[in-house]
């Protein structure tokens, strides 16, 4: 009995320490109303949700929502600030941007959606490749947290691109000639109804994955740092300091790849969303 006592004493132990991390990773990758500064404990601006027609709105200022913020501040300021030309070239780091925009005109926009269209959809382009860099980027400074491991935050995003798909193909050919082009050439008219409703129902799917894939990417990543650096919360000792910390270096440096690498995909999939929209015969 006594044998059995400590081993369950040990296993309540361990849950409790795990529910502890458990917890303490939750509070670091959730959003929340305070900012964490050093020695500081910001308490944001909280309001009461405004009722309309039944739906609760909240207008409070969320941590995230301050990273959204200065993320976008961050990005005007790149392009006004840091950009720096010599006459007509660029020189410093403003000739590393102008190689980044260029090369989203030409691999990304150009490619998906035509010389014309492609032109014309750069600014938005390179808007989200740029916005969500810099937020996914912010993520892995102390100071701030991932605003785009923020579900509300890449659904945002993706109703931007969703919105932008309806908008300019209806715009470029027309309510009855866009929802038409939905539907493959040569399905017999028997089964257009049930054709149109896949392809709306596709449609949407393509953008909730678009909205999953960030989210779930950066949230993910910060889960397995975390995850790491909680071992020695866990075991309560720096014996496995040199573990945790090690393989935590190793995700640290893999999560600055994987914010390129998501913020370059949701650009990618936007562009060819929208130039499947404005060029459906390609």
């Amino acid at each position: 009995m006594s044998i059995l006592s400590a081993t369950t004493t040990v296993a309540d132990s361990v849950a409790h320490k795990s529910e502890n991390l458990s917890e303490w990773i939750q509070h670091h990758v959730q959003n929340s109303g305070e900012w964490y500064l050093p020695g500081l404990k910001v308490h944001l601006p909280q309001f009461q949700p405004i009722h309309i027609m039944g739906v609760d709105i909240n207008l409070s200022i969320t941590n995230h929502a301050v990273m959204l913020w200065i993320a976008a501040l961050i990005t005007i300021a790149l392009f006004t600030v840091a950009y720096r030309r010599k006459g007509l070239t660029p020189v410093g780091f403003g000739a590393l941007l102008e190689w980044i925009v260029l090369f989203i005109r030409d691999e990304i926009a150009i490619a998906n959606m035509g010389e014309e269209q492609g032109k014309r959809f750069t600014p938005l382009l390179v808007t989200f490749f740029f916005f969500i860099l810099v937020a996914n980027l912010m993520g892995l400074i102390p100071l701030f947290t991932t605003a785009t491991g923020n579900v509300n935050v890449t659904a945002a995003l993706a109703i931007v691109t969703l919105f932008s798909t309806q908008y300019f193909g209806i715009k470029e050919h027309g309510l009855l000639g866009f929802y038409k082009s939905l539907v493959p050439h040569g399905v017999p008219f028997y089964l257009w109804p049930l054709m149109f409703v896949v392809e709306i129902m596709g449609l949407i799917a393509k953008h909730v994955a678009l909205t999953i894939r960030l989210f779930a990417n950066m949230v993910a990543g910060h889960i397995v740092l975390f995850a790491f650096l909680g071992l020695i919360i866990l075991f309560k000792t720096f014996l496995v300091s040199p573990v945790s910390v090690g393989f935590g270096v190793f995700v640290y440096f893999l999560e600055m790849l994987v914010a390129l690498i998501q913020a370059y995909i949701f650009t990618m999939l936007s562009a060819l969303f929208i130039g499947m929209s404005v060029n459906p015969e390609h």
